[in-house]
């Protein structure tokens, strides 16, 4: 979940240093710095704390030199202090190393080390790789980098420098994810394509157990322990750039103000004017899907969310089975490959680490895999059989909005297209299917209306210590996701339960102090839902009630109300997250909290 940057070239070392990991802090922000080789000697800056910490120390120097590394730091091993920051160094300090991922043998590495006489200074698994690199420095660094990775155990990313070898940058990778971005008597390496696309639109994708010698005219990959590799150099076609905030204060407020547009870029990319739907990078032939009779959907997070979501649509319309798995619990249990079945990995990044692991671990077993990805080049998107982007554009905030949005979008259009082959669904109602979701975008922009009295029902709760979301069918999932928003970036403890459950056991912590957010749309368990609601309301529970315009039915069980536009059950989700996105942001707010970057979370999950 750490980003790593590096740089061989003659441009301010400190400037590309920097900007690159301002791109990539969403990947981590507990510690930063970097590391330089200037007039021969190797120079290192690291702090604890957001980049803006380290651009402290940092200002009054004139960084110099023509290659550098730098990292920012999502903690696994040893606390974010100064010492536990990357970059590491060896006992002498003329080897630098930044790393992203986990050494599962660094313990037994590093005792062994230390019998050896090698000074251990930091908590972390990473410090035993600069040690091991200097152990096996002679003369040629790449020989020490990749003697060194034969003996690690578990994922990495790695880049190295040193004072013996002052013009190149040695990287290495196995698990996680490192781009090279070729640029002209320069180039550049990095965890993803934010922190290359202001330099450059030429980029190679290291592939597991490879190596590259980076210098400024040329860039050469080897297999460790293995032959020379030709690289294909991809031209990365579509812009990708960290705007500002537009005005707003926070990029996630930015975020979920950007919905009703990302739901229309979809549809422009997928729905033709006479309404077919567009999938051309699906890539699985119409005869395996029209014979796929089992779906398993792997997901993390959000995403495991729209997972949820998206069953109710594909049993519903499309008749196939559907199963949906956490992508940590999934991964280790036995697989069964009978009959005519497809694993799916929904991913913001392309890069989260239990669903590309279960991917790979589908391919084994011989399933075809497909991807519901945002970011094109990742190692999801290019590993998988079949690609559905989510065309939702770079999301800065760590808390999912947007991108969550385009994948329950992207999932009915799926959905749509996966019925219409098997024949379950009509082209006419197909039709009337796509025609409901051009509604959605203005339906959106209704509920953003609306942010000054979310505003003010999020700060009468703001100060509550527990918060339960209750939903039913297919917004079941919704509450989930609502109380996964408001744990993210309020800190508070909330939980998302099946409305239907109450009574199974959560009923007991409901008393006067406890909101509970209810979601109850005018869908097909309505009148179920407002049984929940009647056992909430006696038990002198907090109502909060996310209903549909026009339904005064609920008035009367509602502490507060939020309404929505009405729309189709299938598309209810979608407008019921944006009410829920804005009550967590304002409480968030309320309680001054970070926002964008919340503690202890990163964006991109590329640890287990």
């Amino acid at each position: 979940m750490c980003g790593i940057v590096g740089y061989v070239g003659d441009r301010n070392m400190e400037s590309v240093l920097l900007v690159g990991l301002e791109r990539l802090s969403y990947r981590g922000y507990d510690s930063s710095g970097i590391a330089t080789i200037s007039g021969g000697e190797l120079s290192y800056w690291r702090t604890p704390g957001k980049l803006h910490e380290l651009e402290k120390v940092l200002q009054n120097m004139s960084i110099r030199g023509t290659v550098g590394i730098g990292h920012t730091r999502w903690s696994t091993h040893g606390e974010p202090t100064e010492v536990n920051a990357h970059p590491q160094v060896s006992t002498n300090g003329k080897v630098a190393i930044v790393h992203n991922g986990i050494i599962e043998n660094y313990l037994s590495l590093k005792n062994k080390l230390s019998a050896e006489g090698f000074l251990f200074r930091s908590q972390t698994d990473s410090e035993v790789i600069a040690h091991l690199i200097d152990r096996y420095l002679q003369t040629d660094l790449a020989a020490a980098v990749e003697r060194a990775v034969l003996d690690l155990e578990g994922t990495f990313a790695i880049a190295v420098i040193a004072e013996n070898q002052p013009d190149r940058i040695i990287v290495a990778k196995k698990g996680s994810p490192l781009i090279i971005g070729v640029g002209k008597k320069e180039n550049f390496i990095s965890s993803d394509i934010h922190a290359l696309a202001p330099h450059t639109k030429e980029i190679m994708y290291l592939d597991d157990h490879e190596l590259a010698i980076i210098e400024a005219n040329s860039v050469i990959v080897k297999k460790i322990n293995g032959a020379q590799v030709t690289k294909e150099v991809h031209t990365i076609t579509w812009d990708e750039v960290v705007a500002d905030k537009g005005g707003y204060d926070h990029y996630m407020l930015k975020e979920i103000h950007e919905q009703p547009s990302v739901i229309r870029n979809i549809i422009s990319k997928m729905v033709s004017p006479d309404n077919a739907l567009i999938f051309d990078k699906l890539h699985i032939s119409n005869g395996d899907l029209n014979k796929t009779n089992r779906l398993i959907i792997q997901a993390c997070g959000t995403s495991w969310h729209a997972g949820l979501v998206a069953k109710y649509m594909l049993e519903n319309y499309a008749r196939v089975l559907t199963e949906v798995d956490i992508s940590s619990e999934f991964r280790y249990r036995h697989m069964l490959s009978e009959g005519h079945a497809i694993v799916a990995a929904i991913s913001q990044s392309g890069e989260t680490a239990d669903t590309l692991a279960c991917l790979r671990e589908a391919k084994s077993k011989f399933f075809k895999v497909l991807a519901f990805v945002n970011v094109k080049g990742s190692s999801i998107d290019r590993e998988s059989d079949g690609v559905v982007y989510s065309y939702a554009g770079q999301e800065v905030g760590v808390a999912s909005t947007k991108n969550y949005i385009a994948q329950l979008v992207t999932l009915y259009l799926f959905t749509i297209h996966l019925a219409v082959l098997r024949w379950t669904l009509s082209k006419e109602d197909a039709v009337k299917m796509t025609n409901a979701l051009k509604r959605v975008p203005d339906c959106i922009e209704k509920i953003l209306s609306q942010v000054e009295k979310i505003r003010a029902i999020a700060e009468k709760y703001a100060y509550s210590k527990e918060f339960l979301f209750i939903g039913r069918g297919v917004n079941y999932p919704s509450a989930l996701e609502g109380a996964l928003k408001l744990k993210e970036i309020s800190y508070i403890h909330a939980t998302g339960y099946a409305a239907g459950e109450l009574k199974h056991g959560p009923i007991a912590l409901i008393d006067k102090n406890l909101p509970v957010v209810c979601i109850a749309t005018k869908s097909s368990t309505y009148d179920k839902m407002l049984s929940n609601i009647e056992e909430v309301r006696a038990r002198k529970g907090r109502t909060i009630i996310i209903a549909t315009e026009g339904d005064t039915s609920v008035q009367h069980l509602a502490e507060d109300i939020i309404y929505i536009p009405e729309i189709e059950e299938d598309l209810s989700p979608i407008l019921v997250a944006v009410p829920l996105q804005l009550l967590s942001y304002y409480i968030a707010l309320k309680l001054d909290c970070d926002v964008d970057q919340p503690r202890n979370l990163a964006k991109s999950v590329t640890v287990e």
